[in-house]
């Protein structure tokens, strides 16, 4: 393995040489279904006649926006969808769920999780252990929450669900990524299985997904399994690495109405807001996708074998199957996660030369540490690592929009512990 432009320990090239070797049949794998996805995304581009028209800008009320509308059309080809909504005044991927989440349900609703507690951020959308309460959450507006929680190895407990799934459920809710969590991430298999269970106990209930981190990862789509709605962030795996902000939902066409009437208004919907100049960015952003994903998957592949071969414990490992393109390793002490946060900032075409710190990080209980030279600010598909200052001091890395570039800093990553003295070989 050759690298001419950073220095790297004899020894870290050796190893990153022998995680290369271990996983060069899960990076072929990925290959295959980065082929597959890419085509499948150009073939939507080319059925929905995309042209140059389509990129132009549409302001004031966005009356007759054809790039907005065939926007959400090559979205929903890509996702097995019925219909999409793919807005850039989505702020973040938590926006994108509480549309979804205010979208569809009603005063005395109930919403079950069926992968324990959800997300950090998420929590206050609900009110959850209080958070959020007199804001406006889903509990303000007389919401029932109950959730079903993970066995002790974190995977989805079906038995459980069974019992719990029942006609008075409104909702039944999926997190597909860990979050903050040591658990696996849900395939579409996995999400198949819970999908079943639920339409079984509950016909007339939604089957929502927070589907973050988990776009492009397989050649099956969650909405083909038993999915009825999912939404996600456009700065995470379906924006390529070039859509600057947004979200999207998509799934059956009467939900995702209801969805856009939650985020304009109930007579105008999916028909109304400019575009502002961003589709340029956002078409070129869903072209790009299914290939920026996977160079993020095999970043994180490569991470796991490396990490692995350097003494420490990875999840998932190399050669398991994966849901999303998040990478556990634990680091075992603040020191050597701090480290490891420093090298993968120094990999950072922007602002490389900043030295992450931990702070009070907006929507977290503790301090949080992240490193991101990122081209778009908290963009997670662009290689990035973070962790909140707590046991078992795990770092959660992901993105990488080329693996070339995301392999050399999982390897600036190494050498940084190895250099502040964490890593001993």
């Amino acid at each position: 393995m050759e690298n001419n432009f950073f220095s790297f320990d004899k020894r870290i090239l050796d190893a990153s040489q022998k995680a290369l070797e271990l996983c060069k049949s899960e990076l072929e794998k990925i290959d295959e279904i980065q082929d597959y996805n890419q085509n499948k995304m150009l073939y939507a581009f080319q059925k929905a006649q995309v042209s140059e028209s389509h990129l132009l800008a549409s302001t004031g009320y966005g009356y007759g926006d054809r790039g907005r509308e065939v926007l959400d059309e090559i979205y929903a080809a890509a996702f097995d969808a019925e219909d999409a909504l793919v807005r850039h005044n989505f702020v973040s991927g938590t926006h994108t769920l509480e549309t979804a989440l205010f979208g569809i349900l009603r005063p005395g609703d109930k919403m079950l999780s069926v992968t324990g507690t959800p997300y950090d951020t998420i929590r206050p959308v609900i009110g959850i252990d209080g958070e959020g309460n007199g804001k406006g959450n889903l509990k303000d507006f007389g919401i029932e929450y109950s959730e079903v929680a993970l066995r002790s190895d974190g995977t989805p407990d079906y038995e459980e669900i069974e019992k719990s799934v029942n006609p008075s459920i409104k909702m039944v809710y999926i997190q597909r990524s860990r979050g903050y969590s040591l658990r696996p991430s849900l395939t579409c298999e996995e999400i198949s299985k819970i999908a079943e269970i639920a339409k079984r106990n509950a016909p007339n209930a939604v089957v929502m997904l927070d589907n973050c981190y988990g776009e492009f990862i397989e050649k099956e789509q969650p909405l083909s399994h038993g999915v009825d709605l999912m939404g996600g962030s456009l700065i995470k795996n379906p924006g390529g690495g070039i859509a600057p902000t947004g979200g999207y939902i998509a799934g059956k066409r009467e939900l995702v109405e209801l969805c856009a009437c939650r985020l304009t208004t109930p007579a105008t919907g999916k028909e109304v807001g400019a575009t502002l100049g961003h589709n340029r960015e956002l078409f070129m952003g869903a072209f790009n996708a299914p290939m920026v994903s996977c160079e993020a998957l095999k970043t994180a592949v490569f991470a796991a074998a490396l990490f692995e071969i350097l003494g420490f414990e990875v999840s998932p490992r190399y050669n398991e199957r994966r849901g999303d393109i998040i990478q556990v390793i634990k680091l075992k002490n603040a020191a050597a996660l701090e480290a490891f946060c420093r090298g993968i900032q120094k990999a950072a075409p922007v602002d490389s030369f900043v030295t992450p710190e931990a702070w009070d990080m907006p929507g977290y209980n503790c301090k949080v540490i992240m490193a991101a030279g990122a081209f778009t600010l908290g963009s997670s598909i662009e290689l990035s690592a973070d962790a909140p200052l707590r046991e078992p001091f795990a770092c959660w890395m992901q993105g990488g929009i080329n693996f070339p570039a995301g392999k050399t800093g999982v390897m600036l990553a190494a050498q940084s512990m190895l250099e502040s003295g964490e890593l001993v070989l």
